[in-house]
């Protein structure tokens, strides 16, 4: 709304267009009832809507469900009915708050007790209006301050809840705005899909132009070789608390696709002799011995930054030989590691934990075409790698941006520039 003379602004409120003014909520609030507990499951039970079920972004997804017995309530009292807001009034610190507007469901849904269920005046409130400021509120942490707070959990009363003002133009601007509104979040969420599965994409560049090399059909007819064959195993030390030395220690956050990241270096500490022995130098083949399933095996080369990094006995350590081409050999090893060769192959009692051993690194067959054509195709690998990692950066970018749209947006309509 632009071009309206502002509003006075009262109390130290700041000025808001024409025609608007600002209204406890309590006053325009007809119901804000509290959902119910129920710690039991059943399966022919009522759907109740729960924690999970509220994106962050003011909207209800259903992709898991809960069903739980009324336990001698009535359906009438704790059911959702199109129009009502519910208010996420405990969770996390930073969850609490956030809300969205219920606009129906082939079935039945209550809510739990995590929940207020607000119905407004409707003379006076839309309540797509109301969705989206409780959610602009959230955005700008308005109801982190208004937490009581206990361990691991957080909650707002319906007292203070109801004591906000929030800015209030005439019922028809009102569902203007919130039709605005719709329509933009509606675009931005096609958006961020579209930006979540681009990004995506870029990340699986990498194996991509691995595979090609590796699984093509020149690569069938490469000699092989053993990897104790054409490196060495490189001793690695534990960590110790009781150590005598402070160590940059590399963990598996170092190892990555697209090469060594240095952020993933932590501070440790070591015995001196343990040190000594085991810090790494450029152009090392570093993988991660033990892990979880999805990262154990995982591959970098170190380029030798930052400089004096150790490595703990979680990561094992290769230099090769003159007749391979360490590069070369380190993308044959993280092509192994992103097919799921090594999540085949590790072992360890624990499921959420597996280990790779260095007798199986050092048996491993791996392809030896001439140096050469190592080296060629170290360097082909490198320059596509460095291709995939600028279109990821581009898309994790544009992710980014599109995430912050919400904030700006919100804060738009509710000082009446929409």
């Amino acid at each position: 709304m632009s071009g309206a003379a502002a509003a006075k602004p009262e109390r130290g409120q700041k000025p808001l267009p024409q025609g608007w003014r600002w209204v406890q909520l309590a006053d325009v609030i007809r119901e804000a009832q509290p959902g119910f507990a129920s710690g039991l499951r059943d399966p022919n039970g009522v759907l109740q809507l729960r924690m999970n079920n509220v994106g962050t972004r003011g909207n209800l997804v259903w992709d898991e469900v809960l069903r739980v017995p009324l336990e001698g309530r009535s359906l009438a009292d704790c059911t959702l009915a199109p129009g009502d807001v519910v208010f996420n009034n405990t969770n996390s610190t930073e969850l609490v708050g956030k809300s969205a507007l219920f606009e129906g469901y082939p079935e039945a849904v209550v809510y739990s007790n995590h929940f207020t269920r607000l119905r407004v005046a409707v003379e006076a409130l839309d309540p797509g209006y109301l969705a989206n400021w409780l959610l602009s509120q959230w955005e700008a942490g308005v109801f982190r301050g208004l937490c009581n707070r206990w361990i691991g959990q957080s909650a707002v009363k319906n007292d203070r809840l109801l004591s906000l003002e929030i800015p209030l133009p005439s019922l028809a601007e009102q569902r203007r705005v919130a039709a605005i509104l719709r329509e933009q979040m509606a675009a931005r969420e096609k958006a961020r899909a579209a930006a979540e599965a681009q990004l995506e994409a870029a990340k699986g560049l990498s194996g991509a132009y691995l595979r090609d090399v590796f699984q093509s059909p020149a690569a069938e007819n490469w000699p092989r070789g053993r990897v104790g064959h054409v490196a060495t195993l490189l001793p690695a030390r534990s960590i110790s608390s009781d150590g005598d030395t402070d160590v940059l220690a590399i963990t598996t956050a170092c190892l990555t696709e697209s090469g060594f990241e240095p952020s993933g270096v932590k501070k440790a500490r070591m015995w001196a002799r343990d040190a000594a022995a085991c810090r790494v130098s450029p152009g090392e083949i570093l993988v991660a011995r033990s892990n979880t399933p999805e990262l154990v095996g995982r591959v970098s080369l170190y380029t030798g930054q930052p400089p004096g990094v150790v490595a703990s006995d979680l990561t094992i350590r290769l230099s090769t030989h003159s007749q391979c081409h360490a590069p070369f050999l380190s993308a044959y090893l993280s092509f192994l590691y992103l097919t799921g060769y090594w999540r085949e192959k590790a072992g360890g009692a624990s499921g959420s934990m597996k280990k790779i051993t260095r007798r199986q690194i050092v048996a491993e067959q791996v392809p030896l075409p001439e140096l050469s054509e190592q080296e060629r195709i170290a360097a082909e690998l490198r320059a596509s790698g460095d291709c995939a990692e600028k279109i990821k950066r581009a898309a994790a970018e544009q992710l980014a941006e599109i995430e912050r749209l919400p904030a700006s947006l919100l804060r738009r309509a509710f000082n009446g520039d929409l």
